[in-house]
């Protein structure tokens, strides 16, 4: 969590870094209001006191939300509940991911079956001689 609110590599696993000035601060940053909303929804109810500041970025409007590291815990938690809350499905659509599920089940259960019928091959036997008889 080092570095500027702003990273030219950040690769966006998180949405949070050390304030840039101060190190005593975190910043929270959101692209979508909805999550913004929620975020500070969730702050307010746990009595988390934070600042909060909208500025455009690369053509977007982004919500930032500064939290004292005191309560970073807390905040950290809050992100990870707001975004669980939000996420899209990894498979969208019910019919697709149910067929996709029993085709999975169904390739399993008859792997596990060939695996057991299988012909057993007892390679330990297979010795050869090469002692050489005096």
């Amino acid at each position: 969590m080092s570095g500027s609110a702003d990273h030219t590599l950040d690769l966006g696993f998180v949405n949070y870094v050390q304030h840039p000035e101060n190190s005593n601060y975190s910043v929270f940053r959101f692209y979508d209001d909805n999550r913004a909303a929620s975020f500070e929804l969730a702050l307010t109810e746990q009595k988390i006191w934070f600042e909060k500041a909208e500025e455009e970025r690369k053509g977007k409007m982004v919500t930032l939300f500064g939290i004292h590291n005191n309560d970073f815990k807390k905040a950290e938690k809050i992100n990870y509940k707001v975004e669980a809350m939000h996420k899209k499905r990894l498979i969208p659509g019910r019919i697709f991911r149910t067929v996709l599920l029993l085709f999975s089940f169904t390739a399993l259960t008859l792997a596990i079956i060939g695996y057991c019928k299988a012909p057993k091959i007892d390679r330990g036997n297979n010795k050869t001689n090469t002692s050489i008889n005096r």
